[in-house]
């Protein structure tokens, strides 16, 4: 007698996977893909850029459409190996992860670019297109997971090809500069680890979804504010919030710009992401029992950075307060866990990402021009180039939150957020930072811009190639500036998944859980 089939739609999906859903999987997957063709053509190093720019293209426009198919449909889950969450390994899309990631895309084309003019022939020999490639697909992964362990996997990731970056050169300050950015991460990822470990032992499950339903119906017998307060630390030392974030000031600086214009733009937000997506989703309760806490970091984080950029005489020491006053504002924003609050920080995370990544190459290309990043000789850069300098500007003014441009938004809504609830103290150190970060940034284009020039010292040309993607970060932030109805409109939608999970766990568990 022929033994009747198994029943298979216990454990496995069964039905076929529309060809819309693989754009989930389709960035680390393409970014891995290239990455590895890069690395067995290593030696063709006329070809590394040529493949690795398009690619990246390639990349903005998945992560494009992407978004489109999310915003039009509602999270999107895929599962690997066909196996039902949580036993499958889950890669979910909800409009914050890909808002992020789609963001990243566009750093990481406008980064590619501009290493034709900063990244010379022995750095391609020693593999910056691959070690970018392999950088994206970590990022595009850590976006994207579904799975809290595979974060972790993502992050190792992004973390090995960053290594490899910021040593691109092997010169001692380089070297100086890793060793101090390598220790301090890997403690997070080591803490990020052993907390995940508990958070299984806890849960038996690493599904994100998952995890937010147990939370939800168990959270007056499970340890969940130890849980909190872990992730709180390990990813606060991935987004250099204070008081571990010395790393960043002391290693941002030493590698090529490029470098560390993708680094300003991509690493410390990866955190802010993980930070958003356990606290925010996972653990709303105990992000709302830490948020004085959070309050407090993020006000000493603001306004530290700040006053560590008024001190700065090196423009890419200065550049690295910055990031870090800035990650300040994000954390108050997400200590508020109103709308508001979160909407502000996701947007204030997505314009950080463009403004910071196009400083750093503006500081790169001031450096070209003048031939070096101190302060006390650098000067005349307006008389050599009009349109640097009013990109410059720009980019100055979006950075201390100045309108028109993108970075007067978020604050707007993070500020307005803490009235809301009578914590004008934290409105005060918002503006309070926004106004020393506009000394500071004021004091470079006194000196370096308007300043007559320093004589004795080397000029070179922009090439158009550095200049293009300064260009096009530039017009994001002045166009989501005066125009920011749509992103504004996204990232409160993105805000409202964020707190409200249902759509983004009916994804993972389309028949309920």
């Amino acid at each position: 007698m022929a033994a009747n089939p198994a029943d298979l739609s216990a454990a496995l999906v069964l039905t076929p996977v529309p060809a819309a859903d693989w754009l989930v999987v389709l960035p680390p997957a393409w970014c891995l893909l290239v990455g590895a063709v890069l690395l067995m053509l290593r030696k063709s190093l006329h070809l590394q850029a040529l493949i690795a720019i398009p690619a990246l293209a390639v990349l903005v426009v998945i992560d494009a459409l992407l978004l489109a198919h999310v915003a039009a449909n509602g999270p999107v889950t895929m599962v690997m190996g066909r196996w039902l969450p949580p036993f499958g390994i889950a890669f979910t899309a909800d409009l914050t992860g890909v808002l992020f990631a789609l963001a990243g895309a566009v750093v990481a084309f406008a980064g590619s670019v501009h290493a034709l003019a900063d990244i010379d022939a022995s750095g391609r020999r020693y593999g910056f297109y691959p070690f970018l490639l392999l950088l994206m697909a970590g990022v595009s992964g850590a976006f994207l997971t579904g799975d809290i362990f595979n974060l972790y996997v993502w992050f190792e990731v992004l973390l090995i090809s960053s290594f490899g970056l910021i040593t691109l050169g092997s010169e001692p300050r380089q070297i100086d500069g890793a060793i101090k950015y390598a220790f301090l991460n890997l403690v997070a990822t080591t803490l990020f680890l052993v907390t995940t470990g508990y958070l299984y032992g806890i849960f038996g499950t690493l599904n994100m979804a998952d995890i937010a339903v147990k939370a939800a119906a168990g959270r007056a017998e499970l340890p969940l504010m130890t849980l909190a307060t872990l992730y709180f630390l390990a990813f606060g030392m991935k987004a250099a919030a204070f008081p571990v974030n010395f790393w960043l000031p002391a290693s941002y600086h030493t590698p090529r710009v490029v470098v560390s214009a993708l680094f300003a733009g991509l690493l410390t937000k990866v955190g802010i992401y993980a930070l958003l997506r356990t606290l925010v989703m996972l653990f709303p309760v105990e992000r709302e029992e830490l948020s004085f806490l959070i309050a407090i970091v993020g006000v000493a984080t603001m306004l530290l950075g700040a006053l560590g950029a008024l001190g700065q005489s090196d423009i890419r020491r200065l550049l690295g307060y910055v990031v870090i006053s800035g990650i300040g504002v994000i954390l108050a924003g997400l200590s508020l866990g109103s709308p508001g609050g979160i909407g502000g920080a996701i947007f204030y995370a997505l314009h950080s990402m463009v403004v910071m990544t196009a400083l750093y190459m503006a500081a790169g290309l001031a450096g070209r021009l003048a031939g070096s990043f101190d302060l006390n000789r650098l000067g005349g850069l307006y008389s050599r180039s009009a349109l640097f300098s009013a990109l410059s500007l720009v980019l100055f003014f979006a950075a201390s939150g100045l309108p028109p441009f993108s970075g007067f938004w978020p604050k707007v809504m993070v500020a307005k957020a803490a009235i809301d609830i009578g914590a004008w103290w934290l409105t005060a150190s918002v503006f309070l930072a926004g106004f020393l970060t506009t000394i500071a940034l004021g004091r470079v284009f006194a000196l370096a811009y308007w300043r007559a020039e320093v004589r004795g010292l080397p000029a070179q040309s922009i090439p158009a190639s550095a200049l293009l993607p300064l260009a096009g970060l530039t017009a994001l932030t002045v166009v989501f500036g005066l125009f920011p109805d749509a992103l504004l409109s996204l990232v409160q939608h993105a805000e409202q998944s964020l707190a409200n999970p249902d759509a983004y766990i009916g994804s993972v568990f389309p028949g309920g859980k």
